[in-house]
This record gives C-alpha cells, structure tokens and sequence, in this order.
C-alpha cells in the first residue's frame, strides 16, 4: 500500500507549485549558486533541502532528545541556543567517563528502537519497572547494565543500580516535555535471551564468554521498528505532553562494525534505508510525528565540510548548519 494518494490533478499543480520539486532541467546551467533544481544545489558545500514545518516550537517549551549519538550533538546545540532540553541533565555531568573523548550524557545513548522503547516504558507506565535481572554479574564484583551506553567504566551492582535510577528519573521527565526529538540509529542488535529482552549495545566479549547463549545477534525488520514507533506513540498519548509533538530523525552516523557477512558499507546502507522508510510511514501515520531531514542534509553536504576524519562523525560546523534550518523553520 502506497504511503498516500492524490489525485492526478492535484499532483501536477503540487509539482508545478514546487519550485524544489525537479532534479533538473536540461537549459539550466549547473554552476548557477542561487539555482533551485536538485543538481545545482547539491553542489553547494552545505546542503539545504526544502523543510515544511507542520507545527512551531515556543521559547518556553521543554524539549528531550532520545537515541544514538546524534541525539547528543542535537541536544549540544540547542542549548547553545539557550533551549530548554530536559534530556540534558545536570546529573549525568558528575559521571566519571572511560576517557575524556566521551561525555556523561553520553551514557543516555540508545541506538535502536527496542531501546527507546524500553526507556519510556520504564519511566512512564505505571507497571513500568526496569528489569533488574537484566544486569549481569561480571568478575571482581562488577556489573554489565546491556541497556546503556558504556561509556562509564563498569562498577558494582549497587552503583549500577544507581545509575539506572538516575536514568529512569531523568527519562520521566519527557512527560512535561512538549516536543520529543528522536533520532534512529541501527537495525543490528542483540537479545537477552535471558531476560527476554533486546538490548542496547553490543555485549563485552567478557559477558559473552561468562554466559555462553545468553546474548543473541539479530537484525530487527521494518515491521518490528515500526511496532515499536507505535507503541512509543500510544505511550506519550497515554502519559505525555497533552499536545505532545514528535520530530523523528535517522542519525547519518554509520555502523562501526556488522556481525552479518556482508560489506559494513553494505549492512549500514540497509541499516539506514529501513529505518528511514519506518521514519517517513510513522511520521505519514501521525499528524504529530514530523520527519527533519538531517540525514539528507549530511548525507548530500560536501564529504570534506560533513565528515571527521574517521568518515563516521559528523563535523561541527555541519551540526550548526543544521540546527541553524531546525530553529529557523521550526522555532516561533
């Protein structure tokens, strides 16, 4: 079934009404700076596509961002911008790291849609409660929490435990929180069998050996990402905001590594295509869900303006181009 219909009149005047609408045109010249057809602009260093705001965010409004590493960057920037993200809590800045190249707050990563979807659980439903037979028991007395990012070094089950807790306090706050900012990362991911459960992270090869079949590989489908969407939907409408507005995103950050024998480049381009395609139907399903198209903007943006050197991590300057079109279309 197609996404949505229209009519053949109304597509034609919506082509023609579309000054951004054609790839090219034969008697255009390419080299022309202010030229409005596909192949000109993605000639320019920083891409810039056509963005149609449905809603506009308020100076007052709280904001939270949830998902991959790009949420981070997501979350930098609009506090730079004196906004008010409630994801980016002072709590998690007390957090001694594993080195200096990461933060507290990226502990709060979540890279697949299970994740997300177990964090809002856990914080706002009622019955809600994190599985604490999910932690497993590593030599010398530590613990692995599977549902965060490891970016903290690992500690006994009563630190873990509090840290967990912290997490959970700070995720109960996207209640009050008008827009959600979501941003997709992987379909790669592994299960608890244990605990019946998917996790956030690759396992440490430590809790691989310690519990040989605990931990599964699997590759999540469109139908399971899309189930999760919804169920993070009927939450928020359950728990949230009253007039809650979600902008979803797919992270261009790609895979580091596929346990599939394909070409990581391969795996990460079916990674980023199926999540984009669940990005577009849930926000097409939703007249509150709206897709930002940062991953179009990084993904057709000169390769020397939008990458570090490792092809993996966007540059800063790209991010600030980015969030500069987000505030502009999207903020009163």
């Amino acid at each position: 079934m197609a996404l949505s219909s229209t009519p053949g009149t109304e597509a034609r005047n919506k082509l023609r009404q579309n000054r951004f609408g054609r790839w090219h045109r034969r008697d255009e010249p390419v080299d022309n700076p202010q030229g409005e057809f596909a192949f000109q602009r993605l000639r320019q260093p920083f891409f810039a596509p056509l963005i149609l705001p449905k809603f506009k965010i308020q100076r007052s409004d709280n904001l939270f961002a949830i998902g991959s590493c790009f949420a981070r960057g997501i979350e930098k920037a609009l506090l730079a911008r004196k906004m008010s993200v409630l994801s980016a809590a002072p709590e998690f800045a007390s957090f001694a790291t594993v080195s200096k190249e990461v933060t507290g707050l990226g502990f709060t990563n979540k890279y697949n849609t299970f994740s997300i979807l177990n964090e809002l659980r856990w914080a706002l439903e009622p019955e809600g409660e994190f599985p604490a037979e999910s932690i497993a028991e590593l030599d010398g007395g530590l613990c692995y929490d599977p549902h965060i990012n490891p970016t903290l070094p690992l500690a006994d089950r009563s630190e873990t435990l509090r840290r967990r807790s912290i997490l959970t306090e700070v995720n109960s706050r996207v209640a009050s929180c008008r827009v959600l900012i979501i941003t997709l990362g992987l379909v790669e991911l592994w299960r608890d069998t244990e605990a019946d459960l998917m996790i956030n992270t690759t396992p440490p090869p430590e809790a691989i050996s310690r519990y040989p079949g605990r931990y599964e590989f699997q590759v999540s489908s469109f139908s399971e990402n899309m189930r999760n969407l919804e169920q993070v939907h009927e939450i928020l409408s359950r728990f949230g905001h009253p007039d809650f507005q979600v902008i979803v995103t797919v992270s261009p950050v790609p895979l580091m590594a596929t346990f599939t024998e394909q070409d990581v480049v391969v795996a990460n381009t079916f990674s980023k295509s199926l999540l984009r395609t669940v990005a577009q139907e849930w926000a097409t399903a939703h007249p509150n869900v709206h897709y930002f198209p940062s991953y179009e903007m990084v993904m057709n943006s000169a390769r020397d303006v939008a990458w570090l050197e490792d092809l993996r991590h966007v540059q800063g300057r790209l991010v600030n181009h980015i969030m500069d079109a987000f505030l502009e279309h999207y903020v009163a």
